[in-house]
């Protein structure tokens, strides 16, 4: 969306095409955090631009996005967890940011009412968050008032190719020209691109979220530690999910890469909890086709939005872990509960660049459970790659061919 919105300010014809609904997947299910903090060091810096964006975006539409600088929080339980946090404090303090350390009586200070005591923590008080089903909606409107055509429940079938280059894309409406196509299509990425013979070992996990009823704020921020994360709603009540815990559907997709994601899993042996067989309809699922007929109904139409159900013990013991964790707030109800499907990639960090083998297209893809907090800064290098600008900032690590050209697999450190 956002993408759109600086290639229209730019002067372009800009047609941005929704298979579904504009924000109907991780768009619109993710935790609303809009963070500096912990990011890798390399994305680090587009992130640092990113908060800035939203301050100004916000301001150029009349919809509340519930926009709150409230900080961010990563509660240390370990005197390890204090040790990787204060490793990670020079990245900081390089980019301007201004994340610090806390004890636990600062901790204390910081959120009131919890029970569970700390080591300390990693605190930034610039990090913000919104309301993200309000907020990707708003950045559309921006968009549109910008000049950009969006068109919901339109499906892209293929890339149209001529003589080796990108002449624009075949819809289930038709084709439509065009010198430059963007694909920013999330967990659906890599199948479209496999489709055209380009390999990307991106993969998709299930993340689940509840939103409790109203209580008194505990902290106007988001906090998180090994079992939950937390923020406070526009509507009075906290979003939880589990702190470093997702779920991977098994496909063969899953198989393909498993090469690219073993440094992944020997970092977090634990964080991943594997599921038997991906669900027909889903990217990676077993029964999901890898090729079809440009006149054919694509996967992205039988699978309009990608609906995931929630882990119902997850949502449970997300319940008890916050009243644990606030006794004096009572016992929360839940409101709501939901997933997401998170695009992801063997070193935490996303493709953003331009694909050598088909001249005319750019990618940005596997954000990682990062993508809506940093995605005004992502949207304005891809506008920039498409127009021959300067991006603004070293793209080195987000290369495609890494995963080809016989580039290590590295996990920076990212928190």
């Amino acid at each position: 969306m956002t993408t759109a919105l600086f290639l229209a300010r730019d002067g372009l014809r800009v047609v941005l095409l929704e298979k579904g609904r504009i924000a109907g997947e991780q768009s619109s299910r993710n935790w609303g955090w809009i963070r500096q903090q912990g990011r890798d060091p390399d994305e680090l810096p587009i992130m640092v631009e990113a908060n800035a964006l939203w301050q100004t975006l916000a301001t150029e539409t009349n919809v509340d996005i519930g926009l709150t600088q409230g900080g961010v929080t990563y509660l240390a339980e370990t005197d390890a967890d204090m040790a990787r946090y204060a490793a990670w404090e020079p990245h900081a303090r390089a980019c301007g940011v201004d994340t610090a350390l806390l004890s636990d009586a600062e901790v204390q200070g910081l959120i009131p009412g919890m029970a569970r005591r700390y080591k300390g923590a990693m605190h930034t008080r610039t990090d913000m968050r919104a309301e993200p089903w309000v907020a990707v909606p708003a950045l559309a409107g921006i968009a549109a008032r910008a000049g950009a055509t969006l068109v919901e429940n339109c499906a892209v079938r293929a890339f149209d190719i001529a003589a080796g280059r990108i002449t624009g894309v075949v819809t289930e409406q038709g084709r439509i020209a065009a010198p430059e196509v963007v694909l920013a299509g999330g967990a659906w990425s890599a199948l479209l691109l496999r489709r055209h013979g380009v390999s990307l070992p991106q993969l998709s996990v299930r993340a689940t979220v509840a939103a409790l009823d109203a209580a008194p704020m505990a902290y106007a921020g988001g906090a998180t530690d090994s079992r939950i994360a937390f923020r406070p709603r526009a509507d009075g009540g906290y979003s939880v999910a589990a702190g470093g815990f997702h779920e991977l559907f098994v496909g063969p997709d899953a198989f393909r890469a498993l090469p690219k994601y073993l440094t992944q899993l020997r970092a977090d042996p634990f964080g991943t909890r594997f599921l038997p067989k991906a669900p027909n309809g889903f990217p990676d699922g077993w029964g999901t086709p890898r090729h079809w007929a440009e006149d054919a109904v694509s996967p992205f139409e039988q699978q309009r939005i990608l609906n995931p159900e929630p882990n119902a013990a997850k949502v449970r013991a997300l319940c008890t872990d916050f009243a644990t964790m606030f006794p004096d707030l009572g016992t929360p109800r839940t409101k709501a509960a939901w997933a997401g499907m998170i695009d992801t990639m063997p070193d935490v960090v996303p493709v953003i660049d331009r694909i050598a083998a088909l001249p005319g297209l750019t990618v940005g893809t596997g954000m990682s459970g990062h993508g809506f907090g940093i995605g005004p800064g992502v949207g304005r290098v891809l506008s920039a790659l498409v127009t021959g600008g300067d991006p603004g900032h070293d793209l080195g690590r987000f290369r495609c061919d890494r995963f080809s050209d016989g580039t290590p697999m590295r996990l920076g450190p990212a928190l």
